[in-house]
């Protein structure tokens, strides 16, 4: 549910603790945290509501992040939305260039920096 003033936040990962820490570090922001705990869902709240900035785990099972990224941005209403990838793996070159061939705008590391992870939701939320 949206409150009138603050933009939607969606936060993908299928790891229940992951997005109670996402929904902790980016509390302070004070805007409309949305949880998502696979793609397939993301995609049916993506449809139901628009979303400032996406924060989308890499690895997931049935549909990993870059197969949902590729998703959101095929449909025109979303193809402009920021994505910002989570990985807790080491990424290669190869893979930061397919993901922001996909979309991204920017990636963040598990274990999260809790300061760098709102820093970088406000910019992308406001410039989008």
């Amino acid at each position: 549910m949206s409150t009138p003033g603050r933009v939607n936040i969606l936060l993908v990962d299928d790891q229940p603790a992951r997005l109670l820490s996402y929904e902790a570090i980016l509390a302070p922001l004070e805007q409309n945290l949305v949880r998502a705990s696979s793609g397939a869902e993301a995609l049916q709240r993506l449809l139901r509501e628009e979303y400032a900035v996406i924060l989308l785990d890499v690895s997931m099972p049935e549909m990993d992040g870059f197969e949902t990224a590729a998703r959101i941005h095929q449909h025109p209403r979303f193809e402009r939305t920021p994505i910002i990838f989570v990985t807790g793996h080491d990424m290669t070159e190869l893979d930061a260039l397919r993901g922001y061939e996909l979309g991204a705008v920017d990636y963040v590391y598990v274990p999260i920096v809790p300061e760098i992870l709102p820093a970088r939701c406000r910019c992308w939320s406001s410039c989008s």
